[in-house]
């Protein structure tokens, strides 16, 4: 009986201290990953300026996500619009539909859609191309000859991140709105200027200005954390491919929980939005 009480209590004393230890180690990258941001902070007014390395980056993040982006808008509008119609006719509601499914997009699904889609996208790319360059010692080569690695691989591929998140979201809603209105049309056939017009009666400027420059902070997240865990590898091929997994499963949460800090300020700012 005591040997055994013996061996329980060092079973629960053995998993406290591993989860003491994860938390810790938890604790620890969360403070490198803040220190990591703010050297991007700092270093982002110094020279050199990577400008022709951003404009790639741009057509990476961008151009190169159009098509990514045109499917998810498109899935958003028309499922969201055949899901809504059944229950809005139930309430003699049909004809709000046009308004609920531009409110919906604009102000909540399509930002946070299309940002998660880019996570998935870019988080394990950013993540595997920087983590590669690491362990192969690129990185090293590049900090032995001066040359500014931070500014050339991370700098770039945030600030491409945070400009053209936005406008891949407008992209993303505009495609969403499309998609609603064809089904609108297939459905009950609605004029499109009946559609245009109620879509866009009760929204508010603010409702796309906030909530679509708010996925430039969702863009520097999933830039600042895939480029963190990628510039930190430390191994072979094995770390660099949990690196990528790593990014897009934290941008993604990171992407939700500031998502919520984010509504609430703005609620605070302007209003029930």
């Amino acid at each position: 009986m005591a040997t055994r009480l013996l061996i329980e209590s060092t079973s629960t004393s053995t998993s406290n201290s591993n989860i003491s230890h994860s938390l810790r180690d938890l604790l620890i990258e969360f403070g490198d990953l803040a220190r990591f941001s703010g050297q991007f902070v700092v270093r982002f007014w110094r020279r050199p300026f990577e400008g022709r390395e951003l404009l790639r980056q741009m057509d990476e993040v961008g151009s190169k996500s159009f098509i990514l982006t045109s499917i998810t808008g498109l899935a958003i509008g028309v499922v969201l619009a055949m899901q809504s119609r059944g229950t809005l006719i139930r309430f003699g509601a049909e004809a709000v539909l046009p308004s609920m499914l531009a409110l919906s997009v604009v102000k909540e699904i399509g930002p946070v859609f299309t940002s998660l889609v880019l996570a998935g996208r870019l988080g394990a790319g950013i993540g595997a191309e920087i983590g590669s360059m690491r362990v192969t010692e690129q990185i090293d080569a590049l900090e032995v000859a001066a040359l500014k690695p931070f500014h050339f691989l991370v700098i770039t591929r945030v600030l491409a991140c945070m400009i053209m998140f936005p406008i891949l979201t407008l992209w993303t809603d505009a495609i969403a709105l499309l998609g609603g209105y064809m089904e609108s049309y297939l459905a009950s056939g609605m004029d499109y200027r009946i559609f245009l017009s109620t879509a866009f009666e009760s929204l508010r400027f603010s409702d796309v200005l906030v909530d679509t420059l708010k996925t430039s902070f969702f863009g520097f997240i999933v830039g600042i954390v895939s480029c963190f865990l990628g510039f930190n590898v430390r191994g072979g091929t094995r770390e660099v491919g949990t690196a990528a997994m790593r990014a897009v499963v934290g941008s993604s949460l990171f992407i939700l929980l500031s998502d919520v800090i984010i509504v609430r300020i703005s609620m605070l700012l302007f209003g029930d939005m």
